[in-house]
């Protein structure tokens, strides 16, 4: 699977899980860091945990497993590392106030339908 199929899965995966405002942004000719941003929000800490999870599990099911991963505990932003695709999963409050879209505005955005 590469980037793009990963970062098209996870988004999937989050939409399945009634994901809002998905975004995809594609920063591999931006930055060595990664190649994707998968960048979304949940309703509670619940939702998020419960989505987050989801990801996990069904890329664990396709033999990849994460690198890292944050704040599941607090759940008011989870982030997954799969090296070449990040997930962030936030609460709304924590989205608009580090607000990662605006700080890789230049970044294209790639449509997950």
């Amino acid at each position: 699977m590469d980037s793009l199929e990963k970062a098209l899965f996870c988004a999937e995966t989050a939409n399945g899980n009634k994901a809002i405002d998905l975004v995809i942004l594609e920063l591999k000719n931006e930055t060595a860091l990664t190649d994707y941003f998968i960048i979304c929000n949940g309703t509670s800490d619940r939702h998020i945990k419960a989505m987050a999870e989801d990801i996990e599990h069904k890329l664990k099911e396709k033999g990849i497993k994460a690198l890292g991963k944050e704040g599941m505990r607090e759940s008011k932003w989870i982030l997954l590392d799969y090296d070449d695709v990040i997930i962030h999963i936030f609460q709304k409050e924590e989205r608009d106030f580090y607000d990662l879209e605006r700080l890789w505005n230049e970044c294209p955005r790639i449509s997950s339908s």
